[in-house]
C-alpha cells in the first residue's frame, strides 16, 4: 500500500457515506434548511464545487413537497449541493426551464448544463427533443437553436459529449423503444442521424434507461431494457466512431461471482478508463451493488461497497477528484417509495490536496464566510477560494 493509500484509509475509499447538509457523515440537515424532496427520474452532474440536481418525479403528494411544489408530481427545479459548505440551495434561474422533467439526459460542458429529451405527465405523451442549456454561473436557461432533423421526442435515452459532439443513443417514445444514434455538432449545431454500417441483426437491442461510457474511439452501451426486460452485461455493444459500425464485445467476469446482474435504471460514472455502475432494477429486485469495468481489459470487478439504500431511477455524478455522489431514486417497489438521500463514495484515492481540503473544512466550518482577501491572506489558492464561493 502506498503512503497516499494509507492516508486515505479504509474509512474513505470504497465506502458510502450519508452526506448531511453539513457535508459530513451524519443523519440529516440542520433544522430549517431546505433540501430537495424525495424524487426519481432526475439527473445530476458535478464539477469541483457543486453537485447540480435537475428535475424528477414523485407521485406522493406529501413527499414531493405538497403545496410548495407547483409542478406536482414533477419537479421543475434546479438544485445545487455545495461541497465546501455541505449546503443545499434551490437555484433561481432566468429563461425557459424545460417541462420534460423525468428521464431526460444531462451533461455538464464547462459552465453549461445541457439537457435533452425527457417526458412530462402523462409519461410518453409529453416528450421532448430539444437541447436546453443552463449556464450555471449566470443561472440562465436558453434553447439551443439547431439545424437538421432532430431525434424523435424521446425519454430514457443516454448521451455523452465526445470531441465537441453530443451523441444520443436509444430511448423510448413511451410505446416504441429505439436503437437510433444521433450526433449534434456543438459548433455548427447540426443534427445528424447516424446510419451505422451494420445489418439490422447486428444492432444493439432497442432499449431505454441504459447508460453509456466512451474512450474517445468507441461508445459503450451498458445495460438498460424495456418495461418487460433488462439486458445482461456479459456482452457490451460498442459504436466505433471511426468505422461507423457497431461491435459486440465480450466482457470478462469477476473470477468468483461472474458478471453483474442485468439491470436498467441504474447509474454510471466514469474516471478515465474505469466505468462504475451502481444500483438499478432487474425486473424483480432493486439492486444495491457497485461494479467497475475497465475499458481496456473489459474486466468486471465488484467493489466491496454496498449502497445504504438499494435504489433505481436514482442519479449519480463524479467530481474531477474522483468522489461519486448518489441522490434519490425509488427504494421500495411495493410502496412506490422514493428517497431524497444523498450519499458519497471515493472511487479514486483522494489526492493530498483533497484530504487536506476536507480536514480544513471540517476544522474551520466558517471558512466560506470570509472575504476573498481574507482567504488569500490565509494562503488559500484562487482555485480553492472559488470552491468556497
Amino acid at each position: 500500500m502506498s503512503d497516499q493509500e494509507g492516508r486515505c484509509g479504509p474509512k474513505q475509499l470504497n465506502r458510502f457515506q450519508r452526506v448531511s447538509a453539513a457535508g459530513r457523515a451524519a443523519l440529516g440537515p440542520p433544522a430549517g434548511q431546505r433540501t430537495p424532496p424525495a424524487r426519481s427520474g432526475h439527473r445530476c452532474v458535478a464539477d469541483n464545487t457543486n453537485l447540480y440536481v435537475f428535475g424528477g418525479y414523485n407521485p406522493d403528494y406529501d413527499e414531493s413537497g405538497g403545496s410548495e411544489n407547483e409542478d406536482y408530481p414533477l419537479f421543475r427545479e434546479l438544485w445545487r449541493f455545495h461541497f465546501a459548505t455541505g449546503s443545499w440551495q434551490q437555484i433561481r434561474t432566468e429563461g425557459y426551464m424545460p417541462t420534460e422533467l423525468a428521464s431526460m439526459s444531462a451533461v455538464l460542458h464547462g459552465n453549461n448544463l445541457l439537457v435533452f429529451g425527457g417526458t412530462g405527465i402523462p409519461f410518453g405523451e409529453n416528450n421532448g427533443n430539444d437541447v436546453h442549456v443552463c449556464n450555471v454561473r449566470y443561472k440562465r436557461w436558453s434553447l439551443l437553436n439547431c439545424r437538421g432533423k432532430k431525434p424523435n421526442r424521446i425519454y430514457g435515452q443516454a448521451m455523452a459529449i465526445i470531441n465537441g459532439h453530443l451523441y444520443v443513443f436509444g430511448g423510448t417514445t413511451g410505446y416504441i423503444y429505439s436503437t437510433d444514434l444521433h450526433r449534434l455538432d456543438l459548433t455548427t449545431r447540426d443534427w445528424t442521424h447516424l446510419k451505422p454500417n451494420n445489418t439490422p441483426h447486428d444492432l444493439p437491442e432497442e432499449r431505454y434507461r441504459h447508460e453509456i461510457a466512451h474512450d474517445g474511439h468507441r461508445i459503450y452501451i451498458l445495460g438498460g431494457g424495456t418495461s418487460w426486460t433488462s439486458y445482461p452485461l456479459d456482452k457490451v455493444h460498442a459504436y466505433n466512431l471511426e468505422t461507423n459500425s457497431w461491435e459486440e464485445i465480450s466482457t470478462k467476469p469477476h473470477d468468483k461471482i461472474g458478471y453483474p446482474a442485468p439491470r436498467r435504471c441504474h447509474s454510471c460514472v466514469q474516471i478515465r478508463n474505469d466505468v462504475y455502475i451502481c444500483g438499478g432494477y432487474n425486473g424483480v429486485v432493486i439492486l444495491s451493488d457497485l461494479w467497475k469495468i475497465n475499458l481496456q481489459s473489459f474486466q468486471w470487478s465488484k467493489l466491496p461497497a454496498v449502497m445504504p439504500e438499494p435504489a433505481y431511477f436514482h442519479c449519480a455524478a463524479v467530481t474531477p477528484a474522483g468522489c461519486m455522489y448518489i441522490h434519490g431514486g425509488v427504494v421500495n417497489i411495493h410502496e412506490n417509495k422514493r428517497t431524497g438521500s444523498l450519499f458519497k463514495i471515493w472511487l479514486a484515492v483522494p489526492s493530498l490536496l483533497e484530504l487536506c481540503w476536507e480536514k480544513l473544512l471540517k476544522a474551520y466550518p466558517a471558512l466560506a464566510t470570509l472575504s476573498t482577501m481574507q482567504l488569500l491572506n490565509l494562503g488559500l489558492t484562487q482555485e480553492l477560494i472559488e470552491r468556497l464561493k
